[in-house]
């Protein structure tokens, strides 16, 4: 199987500056290069793409992207790395997800706060302003 980069590009719905970022990353492997120059991909690139791809889709770091990589690449291995990395990263999902909870509570307070009338007495104006900032923001456990 030969594949050009805007092949991959189609196949795995990434754009084609992405595919060489990772490339120049480190991520995915440089392909050899065509008479012409151009990019020479295969299946095995094709498929570690691919795995990129919903990775990312699915919130994961590069890091952790490549972690999981680099894992893969060992089938016999234990899998209890790849469920740390998944755990650590529905932890900061979940985080993600309260966050923004509160952050739609806030903002569902603030417009039904709002009497109508005009911009000068707007309350959604007023808690936007620097004096509310830290009642609308407040700030996170570090």
């Amino acid at each position: 199987m030969t594949l050009t980069i805007g092949d991959m590009g189609k196949a795995t719905g990434t754009k084609i500056e992405t595919i060489r970022y990772y490339e120049r990353i480190g991520l995915l492997p440089k392909p050899p290069r065509t008479s012409g120059n151009y990019r020479d991909y295969g299946a095995a690139e094709l498929g570690q793409l691919s795995f990129i791809r919903r990775s990312r889709d699915l919130g994961f770091s590069l890091d952790q992207v490549r972690a999981l990589l680099a894992l893969s690449d060992d089938r016999q291995r234990d899998c209890t790395t790849v469920d740390r990395i998944a755990e650590a990263h529905l932890r900061e999902v979940e985080r993600k997800i309260a966050d923004l909870t509160a952050l739609r509570r806030e903002l569902k307070a603030v417009i039904e706060s709002c009497d109508g009338g005009t911009v000068a007495t707007c309350r959604i104006i007023e808690a936007l302003g620097p004096e509310s900032s830290a009642t609308l923001c407040p700030p996170r456990d570090a």
